[in-house]
């Protein structure tokens, strides 16, 4: 399996060796449409931390947490996307859209910077 992302081909062996960096609390970058980005598993604490600290991020900036699946939503959401939300989502994931909406209470407060709401890519 092979995963185009920007213009970077990401091979199996290496998302294999990027998800064992997440799953064991490391970072990772990545690139986006437009810049470099630094990614941690959102659910870690701890990881997010060191975004933070490695971005030198203040602590009420809040993170994008970027999923693979849209079925993903349902454990980092609090309601019901609205109508809207999920006819944007369908017209553009994946792809350049994140949305805000209530965040579930498994999102570790550090990855929203403390808000209610997360942002969703």
């Amino acid at each position: 399996m092979e995963l185009i992302t920007g213009t970077k081909l990401f091979t199996n062996s290496e998302l294999k060796q990027a998800a064992k960096l997440l799953s064991s609390g490391e970072l990772v970058a990545f690139p986006t449409e437009t810049v470099y980005g630094l990614g941690a598993n959102a659910w870690d604490a701890k990881a997010v931390e060191k975004i933070f600290r490695a971005k030198g991020r203040p602590a009420d900036n809040p993170l994008i947490v970027h999923l693979a699946h849209k079925a993903e939503l349902q454990n980092l959401i609090a309601d019901d996307l609205s109508a809207t939300a999920q006819k944007l989502i369908t017209a553009f994931w994946p792809g350049p859209l994140t949305i805000v909406v209530a965040k579930s209470k498994q999102v570790p407060k550090i990855t929203t910077g403390g808000l209610e709401t997360v942002a969703v890519r």
